[in-house]
């Protein structure tokens, strides 16, 4: 690849990526294109050099956001080798990611949206849908029984639910109250193998 391919590339994954980061802080409605070229230092004209259309643009973005969601979620799984249902319970409601939309789940961020757009971000939305499902299920070691599907359908509604109202609340002490009741019920009623 030569030195311009390259800068190109470079620059639309940075539009990717900065794009990705707006759409889980800000839903796909919001962040303009003008405004996403400035922040990743390019001209408004040079858009279309990287991406058809706006709605390319969203659609790769909220695939982009979507998939760097399952490997923070594989993370903290694995981070307790004991209880990796309970790591990644932990991690998924707590404070910091409640707080840290930008860099957060996108599967909260982008449900309303998934569910009125098109068929391509409905199939991206899916895909990491089916892959927190199957982490889950995994913490329960694996088992792809009826009982250990519905459980984890259950963890990842309870979870993303929970961590949803837990943003939209105004009062503080009902948003950590969400995050850590749910948690606690979550982790007191495990995944059955």
């Amino acid at each position: 690849m030569g030195h311009s391919q390259a800068a190109k590339a470079e620059s639309r994954e940075r539009v990717l990526r900065i794009a990705a980061r707006r759409i889980r802080e800000e839903g796909l409605t919001r962040p303009g294109v003008a405004e996403l070229m400035n922040e990743a230092g390019l001209t408004h004209g040079g858009f279309y050099k990287h991406f058809a259309s706006r709605d390319d643009l969203m659609n790769q973005a909220a695939a982009l956001a979507l998939a760097d969601g399952e490997s923070k979620m594989a993370d903290a799984a694995h981070r307790n080798r004991e209880e990796p249902r309970t790591g990644l319970i932990d991690s998924y409601l707590s404070a910091r990611h409640r707080d840290t939309p930008g860099t957060g789940c996108a599967v909260v961020t982008l449900g309303a949206s998934a569910g009125r757009g098109e068929a391509e971000m409905k199939e991206a939305y899916e895909k990491q849908v089916r892959g927190y499902l199957e982490l889950i299920s995994e913490t329960a070691g694996g088992d792809d029984s009826d009982e250990v599907q519905a459980d984890a359908m259950l963890t990842l509604s309870a979870m993303v639910g929970a961590l949803l109202m837990s943003r939209a609340v105004a009062d503080p002490e009902l948003s950590d109250q969400l995050l850590q009741t749910v948690a606690a019920r979550l982790k007191r009623t495990p995944v059955k193998a």
